[in-house]
């Protein structure tokens, strides 16, 4: 039962760190915006921002601003607009990832953690 509930959780945390981006692109840049897009974007960002944390997360303050820089580099490569756009995207996509996972947490579904968003 283990194994299914960390399915479960994983597949949840996704979607709530796609929902995130799908709605910071779709109100920042791209009124046609697809969900699916936003989910994958949130896998890689999830690896990315893993790999970065891992080999360079551990340098005080460089680490850190590292990794959420190749976060919003994702975001930056899989849509149009440059940095500006990629770092709003990323901060509305916090927001709503932060918003729907107190929700969540409230009706007791998943912790306050969102795979692909970080720091949510």
């Amino acid at each position: 039962m283990a194994l299914v509930d960390s399915i479960l959780i994983v597949f949840v945390n996704l979607l709530v760190g796609g929902l995130g981006l799908y709605l910071g692109v779709r109100l920042l840049i791209d009124k046609q915006a697809s969900f699916g897009y936003a989910v994958v974007t949130a896998a890689i960002g999830a690896l990315v921002w893993g790999l970065f944390s891992f080999f360079v997360g551990g340098i005080p303050i460089i680490g850190p601003i590292l990794t959420l820089l190749a976060w919003i580099g994702v975001i930056n490569w899989r849509y149009p607009g440059g940095w500006g756009s990629a770092t709003a995207i990323g901060v509305v996509a916090w927001l709503a990832a932060v918003a729907v996972l107190y929700v969540l947490g409230v009706l007791g579904v998943v912790g306050l953690s969102a795979l692909g968003i970080p720091g949510a």
